[in-house]
């Protein structure tokens, strides 16, 4: 039987518990356990999918096409353990579910109520497909004393009484805040949001206690006496140099041991955690350095970007070297007088997905700049189709080459696509209808060109990366690109819908209309973003 750690978090958001849920996991795999991570997220939108970035940062999507919050992200970054669509829900989600049953008459009759009817959805949610499991780790979003979270802490109370004590570990996320002017750490926030949390019929197993100061062992005895834990359950929570160092600190802090005390597991034996020491060591000590300069929408919030950020930095690791990146608003490379000279230090240009045609301009110029003056260059779904526009109309002379996604065009180098196929069969979209969920979303197979640089980079002919766009380049365009020099080289399996496309007399320009950044990890570096840094660090060398 899988055994549940719920992991919740108090004080203020923004206390980093989906990497301390991942680093937890991490630390549980290295001790030969199966897990996986999911998260309850209390708003009411049925997904993110429709949420600006700076509401909410990336979106992330899974192989089976699930639109989720950034943190699946980290826990399959820091796991490998693919995410599904069982691994993210959310208020909206359990709501719409349960008003469309209640719609067709489903619960006959009887009074639908948040107890026992939303409450109950949520335990389901939670053991859903468990049963080869050691440990299911269930992340709540948001903070103890929310009204949005009420109904998912009932339901972890109710789950624990059902499953056995002996079966469910709650964790507790704190801050515990530095006070300058009195140059002292203060615990008074995190008893009363444990009191919060007992109050509501919890409590915490282990409190995991973020603090940017060093917590004395008196403030840990303070703590575990008036929070009821034992204090070697207090772990204290630094900020580390680099995320990827969070599992060791953890571990050196005990958080592992500590949980798998609080089931009454014995350790079996030290975890391996070799990977993770070689990752640290190849941040710690690189041998050389890059810039990479990302043009793009949401340089604003690079939570937008998220994935892509360390995408970037698991290429460093390949080539081992450190990633420095330049974060560059699209739209300073706009109007009469572009900023082009900002473009000039990068090693690298990068630009990425994104919406809407604020900026779009730049981007084109951007990828003017690195065409011409053979700058590494790599684009990432809009990205990509950008680089089909810049490439019409400055070397093929159609200057109103553009996207219907930015209104009419005579010119419709991109356009909405209305159906595609999939192993289900032909998926289908109305133009006008609802956005959320509508895109072409998850993973789909790729057939790259023999002998093309992309096929090179893969090692293979066949690929399957993760989609997320409702635009696709219009593949009348494809003789008069290829006549400019730029190659289709990837296609889906049934030639319909172009893949990627590259310069062979480029040192790197690839685009594809996928999103690789989603499944890079530290530890197994996608091999584009591998590539691509080696394409910086070659660069690197000629200026």
């Amino acid at each position: 039987m899988a055994r549940f750690i719920f992991i919740t978090g108090g004080v203020v958001s923004s206390l980093g518990k989906g990497l301390m849920a991942a680093s937890l996991a991490a630390l549980l795999q290295a001790r030969g356990y199966r897990v996986r991570i999911r998260k309850f997220d209390p708003y009411l939108n049925v997904d993110p999918g429709t949420m600006s970035p700076y509401q909410h940062g990336e979106v992330y999507v899974t192989d089976d096409g699930a639109e989720t919050d950034l943190d699946l992200g980290h826990y399959e970054r820091f796991t490998g353990v693919p995410g599904r669509q069982t691994d993210n829900v959310t208020s909206g989600r359990i709501y719409s579910d349960i008003l469309a049953r209640e719609r067709r008459g489903d619960y006959l009759g009887a009074t639908v109520q948040v107890i026992p009817h939303v409450t109950d959805a949520i335990k389901a949610f939670a053991q859903n497909d468990v049963d080869d499991l050691d440990f299911v780790l269930c992340e709540i979003g948001g903070t103890v004393g929310d009204i949005e979270s009420l109904p998912f802490i009932e339901a972890i109370r109710q789950l624990r009484n059902e499953v056995g004590e002996e079966n469910v570990s709650f964790v507790h996320v704190t801050l515990v805040p530095y006070i300058a002017a009195a140059g002292e750490l203060k615990t008074k926030p995190t008893q009363h949001s444990v009191r919060e949390l007992t109050s509501l019929g919890i409590q915490p197993d282990i409190l995991v206690c973020r603090c940017e100061q060093p917590l004395p062992q008196e403030e840990r005895n303070k703590i575990a006496l008036f929070c009821n834990v034992r204090k070697e359950a207090v772990i204290p929570a630094l900020d580390a140099s680099s995320i990827y160092e969070v599992p060791l600190n953890y571990h050196d802090e005990g958080l592992d041991r500590e949980v798998l005390r609080s089931f009454g597991i014995a350790p079996r034996h030290a975890p391996d955690l070799s990977r993770w020491l070689d990752i640290v060591d190849r941040i710690d000590n690189p041998e050389g350095e890059v810039t990479v300069g990302i043009v793009g929408k949401y340089t604003g919030l690079q939570d937008a970007y998220k994935s892509l950020q360390e995408a970037l930095v698991h290429g460093g690791l390949a080539n081992r070297v450190k990633v420095h990146i330049r974060w560059l608003d699209s739209e300073l490379f706009e109007g009469t007088s572009p900023d082009l000279d900002k473009l000039e230090p990068m090693h690298a240009i990068l630009v990425p997905g994104g919406f809407g045609s604020r900026g779009s301009e730049g981007k084109i110029n951007a990828i003017r700049f690195a065409r011409e003056r053979k700058v590494p260059f790599f684009g990432i779904c809009l990205g990509m189709q950008m680089a089909c526009i810049e490439g019409l109309r400055h070397l093929g002379g159609i200057e109103g080459a553009s996207t219907t996604e930015f209104g009419e065009t005579s010119e419709p180098v991109v356009g909405l696509i209305t159906e595609w196929m999939t192993e289900e069969g032909i998926e289908r979209r109305e133009e006008g209808g609802d956005l959320g969920g509508t895109m072409r979303l998850g993973a789909y197979p790729a057939d790259l060109k023999p002998g093309s640089r992309i096929a090179q980079v893969y090692g293979s002919g066949k690929i399957s990366e993760r989609h997320r766009h409702r635009y696709e380049v219009n593949a009348k365009y494809v003789e008069p690109l290829e006549k400019d020099g730029l190659m289709f080289a990837g296609w889906s399996p049934d030639g319909l819908l172009p893949e990627t496309v590259e310069r062979p007399d480029h040192p790197w320009f690839i685009g594809v209309q996928f999103h690789p950044e989603l499944k890079s990890k530290p530890f197994d570096p996608h091999p584009l973003f591998a590539s691509f840094i080696e394409a910086a660090v070659r660069q690197s060398r000629l200026v």
